[in-house]
């Protein structure tokens, strides 16, 4: 017997249950894969797209009352190069902003505490699902009359459907932490204070992020009807202006302005989510 033969040549064709190719090979397969998976999405997104863009060409094509592709980037042209979409999109942004942070900074720990506390959920409950089966829109009026014609009422009514949103998304992620692991933390002797920081605020993370998302995408669409009151700049002041005069392609820039921002800012708390729950298993 050779001393390959003693120290065993490499056969050549694996046996099942054993892994062939050298470490090397192993690592730059490992390290495709992840740009693979990367890759595919992006490619369905532009696909997606210039789907989208084909069929919203052709029912213009085909006789429907809507602007073409052209007709709206030569009006978005326009708009930009006279300053006036970046002036409705800098404040349209800046309510939102303002709205959807107060919001959510008010529904994280109003969530917490009726999650935590049964007293604080008997006195919350009731008046937060009121308010839920309330439209933000229908406070508009009252907002008004309340607090008079300038940003407090328009902010308001967003700080309102992000907060909705965001706090029952809170209180179902306390609600549904496993009581085995607060159990294993009580005996291992930790406190209320130890068990809230290490084993609930992190189970109840990825609630909170979705929450944020859903108040995000309700804050933008409250946005249009926040600016009905007394705006004399906002992209939803600027659709409704174009209403009157037919102006459809000044509307569907509007449109594509909000849902452009919309997703970018989705795009920022989804970055978010994954960083701060990377012990998460995804599919």
């Amino acid at each position: 017997m050779s001393v390959l033969d003693k120290r065993g040549a490499r056969p050549r064709h694996p046996v099942p249950g054993t892994t062939s190719g050298t470490a090397e090979e192993t690592t730059t397969t490992a390290e495709r894969r992840p740009s693979s998976r990367r890759g595919l999405p992006l490619l369905l997104n532009a696909v997606s797209l210039a789907l989208g863009i084909a069929l919203w060409w052709g029912l213009a094509a085909a006789g429907f009352k809507l602007p073409t592709p052209p007709e709206v980037v030569s009006r978005a042209g326009t708009l930009i190069g006279d300053g006036t979409l970046a002036d409705d999109a800098s404040a349209s942004l800046l309510r939102v902003l303002t709205g959807f942070a107060l919001g959510t900074a008010a529904a994280i720990p109003v969530g917490f505490l009726m999650g935590w506390y049964g007293v604080a959920r008997g006195l919350m409950e009731p008046w937060i699902q009121f308010f839920r089966t309330v439209p933000p829109l229908a406070i508009i009026p009252l907002a008004v009359v309340v607090m008079g014609i300038d940003e407090t009422p328009k902010i308001f009514v967003i700080f309102l459907a992000a907060f909705l949103a965001c706090v029952i998304s809170t209180f179902q992620g306390v609600v549904n932490v496993d009581r085995t692991l607060i159990n294993a933390a009580r005996v291992l002797g930790a406190g209320d204070a130890v068990i809230f920081a290490r084993v609930v605020v992190p189970a109840s993370t990825p609630f909170i992020l979705v929450g944020m998302r859903v108040g995000l995408g309700s804050a933008w669409a409250t946005l249009v009807a926040a600016e009905l009151i007394a705006a004399q700049e906002g992209l939803g002041y600027r659709m409704q202006n174009a209403q009157l005069y037919y102006d459809l392609p000044t509307i569907f820039v509007g449109l594509i302005s909000i849902g452009i921002l919309g997703l970018l800012m989705d795009r920022v708390l989804l970055l978010a989510e994954r960083r701060l729950t990377g012990w998460q298993e995804r599919r």
